[in-house]
């Protein structure tokens, strides 16, 4: 007798056979038996939908029905749970969502675009119909960090998620540093390598990364996800020269997510940050993904792993599963959804931090002293500036590194820098993260 007979098993329909869909297939096979002693239950998959029914997927299909219409899964008497892998904020990813919770099934996504822009009206729709939205695949793939944050510090008050939450911007980053060379000479090898999407826009401007932010937040501070207020910027503008610079000063440059609980509600920023060498992100070099919370009872944790790719975001989908077929429900962002209210968005200007700043300045006599009068005049202090070479007359570079100031004082700071005569490029301004 194997494991999970006499018990009827959990029926399953997947909409989308993609890198993800047919990764999940693959794992519910491998580990079909481990799955039914730890669930009670065995999983079983009865219902798939994709757009090419022809395509050759190396997939044994033949125990499935083929639904050519996704939304036919949500009606379909015989499938008790959707798992959404089709993708988008809306169409038929939303379309299908909304039926299957209308319908009284669970639905488990890894699609953190739906999430983030329709995540609160979503999980009061599941609320109402007493059904689970889960989406564990949704946020760094393979690793739990939403069961993280939603249970396992369920004890605590959390102060601050940071994380690098997008493999892309993070391989090209670090080969970047690794090699010397420039962005577009990465991008172009990460494009060739399947690490970056042909049109990469979503992943180097930061949307990606803020898309999975928002859902962090909404977890860790039991708020309504709020994508909109999610300051972004991508790694378009890192130049060699700045990730040099930062190794010099013992920093390395990382594409950050941040959400953190303040006095005048809650800041979300998506940003190419420097973190020094003792910082746990530091070290999370590559494709890898990693998540770092801090708990008022438990201090700070990390959480890292492989973030993207078949197998791991299927052994979410999969994990996910399991916990629908062990009958564990909870609310989905942490707290009852009729709780989730907008947390007030901290205006950037009034946001503290240090900062690295590089000039290209024509070298000649008091160049220095005008930038030094602009910071003074907005009580700015400097920890530290770097000049390499001297050569009068010709353009080099100039690098300050400030104490804590605000963003407000340090913007209005550089546009004074930036309309100097002898400041020949926009200045580069980097937040400086703590350890």
């Amino acid at each position: 007798m194997s494991a999970g007979d006499g018990k009827a098993p959990l029926t399953v329909g997947i909409a989308g056979l993609g890198t993800v869909g047919s990764g999940t297939l693959r794992a519910l096979a491998a580990n079909a038996e481990a799955l039914a002693l730890r669930c009670g239950r065995p999983i079983r998959v009865v219902a798939v939908s994709a757009r090419d029914r022809g395509k050759d997927r190396g997939l044994d299909l033949s125990g499935c029905r083929w639904l050519d219409d996704p939304l036919a899964l949500a009606a379909d008497p015989e499938v008790e749970v959707v798992v959404e892998l089709i993708g988008g904020s809306d169409g038929p990813a939303k379309a299908l969502v909304e039926a299957a919770l209308q319908a009284g099934k669970p639905v488990v996504t890894a699609n953190k675009a739906l999430l983030a822009h329709h995540g609160t009206a979503l999980a009061q729709l599941a609320e109402a119909k007493g059904v689970g939205l889960c989406y564990e695949a949704a946020v760094a793939g393979g690793i739990p960090v939403i069961g993280l944050l939603r249970d396992g510090l369920a004890g605590n008050r959390v102060q601050r998620v940071a994380g690098i939450l997008n493999g892309t911007c993070n391989y090209i980053l670090t080969t970047m540093r690794e090699s010397g060379r420039e962005f577009a000479d990465v991008l172009a090898e990460a494009q060739a390598l399947g690490y970056a999407e042909a049109d990469p826009s979503f992943d180097i401007d930061g949307v990606d990364a803020a898309h999975k932010l928002a859902i962090l937040t909404a977890l860790a501070f039991g708020c309504a996800v709020d994508f909109e207020a999610v300051r972004v910027e991508g790694i378009r503008d890192i130049a060699a020269l700045d990730i040099g610079f930062a190794e010099e000063l013992g920093l390395r440059i990382k594409l950050l997510g941040v959400a953190t609980a303040e006095a005048e509600g809650v800041a979300q920023r998506v940003e190419p940050v420097m973190v020094p060498l003792g910082n746990p992100l530091a070290a999370v070099e590559g494709v890898f993904n990693a998540v770092l919370a801090k708990g008022d009872f438990v201090g700070t944790i990390m959480a890292e792993g492989a973030g993207a790719g078949e197998r791991p975001t299927a052994s979410a989908v999969v994990a996910d599963l399991a916990a629908i077929a062990r009958g564990y429900r909870r609310p989905v962002f942490g707290v009852p959804a009729a709780a989730l209210t907008r947390a007030r968005p901290v205006p950037a200007e009034g946001q503290i931090g240090a900062y690295y700043l590089r000039l290209m300045v024509i070298d000649r006599p008091g160049v220095i002293a005008e930038v030094a009068a602009a910071l003074r005049d907005e009580e700015i202090s400097v920890e530290a500036l770097l000049q390499r070479g001297r050569a009068p007359g010709e353009i080099v570079p100039v690098v300050i590194t400030t104490h804590e100031t605000t963003e407000g004082r340090m913007r209005r700071a550089v546009a004074r820098i930036d309309a100097l005569e002898a400041c020949l490029e926009s200045p580069r301004l980097i937040r400086i993260e703590g350890e």
